[in-house]
């Protein structure tokens, strides 16, 4: 039985809870409403959204918090926020889809789609090595400055020009948003359209996702302020990339996240929610996740071949962007079950992508559950935020 809106806002504030939650949820799943009610009373969390779908049917959808810098403007269930790096997998999928079409392969060489980008050793480099991040190019050695990072064609001939940090195919490091860049120049050349326009016709706009890479002005009132949690330093893995990012600044990490140096401090700014950055700035709400997870489950957004090359594991060990242990499939993070910051708390078969500062989307293809979570606060987790982690226990406890 789903409880809807009106009835879900009585029985918040019969409650006494301060923070009053909108949406609906089914019965079944009261536990995981009352987790994310304790979000807002026990952590720093200003405004948030959860989805939840299992086998295609919404059982949670809620929201709750506020959406503006000073906390005037509630947060509304089209509320739209920046997602970061939970575009990367949309991206894939739209990579994937013309590798189905016959139109791109995994395993031939970048160069033949982009002559420019065989230059300095990377003449061999394939589309899975991009998608897998065993391309040795999370980041641009030549200092950039920072109006580089809207020029699409500054960028993407820097990354053509740049020589690998390592031989590809040895090892890893996350691109984290030199990914956009380098996929989103080959669906450029194939699909010859604006690669966001290209990504959100494949893999969103078909089934309805209130889902965009390249925001339009007319939708900017409807997106969230972001903010970071304050005096929160996040676990180990965390404190150590912070650390060598501020003492090392020519370091592959640091230059990962601060070439150009406008990458860390922009996601408020209209350039930033006008431009197409495939790896790190789609916005959306928890419920194009939700819906976008539940299309690839269903096959709906690639047949069954595809996604289950997509989800098998392609590396698995020390990031050598993100000095910690990733383990990853075609474009999208892989559970790590044994390591508490690298799990989606769902299922070891769980896929999907967090983005920068608590937002995720995921699905547990033996629960057919499909999970998104969004949030305007950031948190200071490198991997995995445990407020989308608690969410995912608590979904999986209610199923049984």
């Amino acid at each position: 039985m789903a409880v809807p809106l009106e009835q879900c806002r009585n029985i918040i504030q019969d409650t006494g809870d301060s923070v009053q939650l909108q949406g609906y949820f089914d019965l079944r799943f009261e536990a995981v409403k009352d987790c994310f009610g304790e979000l807002f009373e026990q952590t720093q969390t200003r405004g948030a959204a959860v989805c939840v779908q299992v086998g295609g049917e919404t059982v949670v959808d809620l929201w709750a918090g506020v959406a503006d810098n000073a906390g005037e403007q509630p947060w509304h269930g089209d509320t739209l926020v920046n997602l970061f790096s939970c575009t990367k997998t949309f991206t894939a999928v739209a990579a994937l889809q013309l590798v189905a079409e016959g139109r791109l392969e995994l395993d031939e060489p970048v160069a033949r789609i982009w002559p420019e980008f065989a230059a300095n050793g990377k003449a061999h480099i394939t589309l899975r090595q991009l998608l897998t991040h065993q391309a040795g190019l999370p980041a641009l050695r030549q200092p950039l400055p920072p109006e580089a990072l809207y020029d699409w064609t500054a960028m993407t001939s820097a990354l053509a020009a740049e020589q690998p940090w390592w031989a590809p195919g040895d090892g890893h490091g996350y691109a984290a948003i030199t990914y956009g860049w380098l996929v989103g120049e080959l669906l450029r050349r194939i699909d010859g359209k604006d690669p966001g326009a290209a990504i959100v016709a494949r893999t969103a706009a078909p089934w309805g996702l209130d889902f965009h890479i390249g925001l339009a002005d007319e939708e900017f009132h409807r997106v969230a302020y972001l903010t970071r949690a304050k005096n929160e330093f996040g676990d180990a893995a965390a404190q150590r990339l912070f650390k060598v990012m501020m003492s090392e600044p020519g370091s592959l990490s640091a230059r990962a996240f601060n070439n150009p140096p406008s990458i860390m401090n922009s996601g408020n700014k209209p350039e930033w929610r006008r431009m197409a950055q495939p790896a790190a700035n789609g916005h959306g709400n928890a419920r194009s996740l939700a819906g976008f997870y539940t299309g690839l489950l269903q096959g709906r957004l690639l047949d069954d071949a595809v996604l289950k090359e997509m989800v098998r594991e392609h590396c698995l060990g020390e990031d050598r962007t993100l000095l910690t242990a990733t383990r990853f499939g075609l474009g999208c993070w892989l559970d790590q079950s044994a390591a508490a910051n690298a799990t989606f708390a769902m299922g070891p078969r769980s896929f999907g992508h967090p983005g920068a500062g608590g937002s995720i989307g995921f699905a547990d293809p033996e629960r057919e559950v499909a999970f998104g979570f969004v949030t305007n606060t950031l948190g200071p987790y490198v991997l995995m935020d445990p407020r989308a982690q608690a969410l995912a226990r608590s979904v999986m406890h209610c199923i049984g």
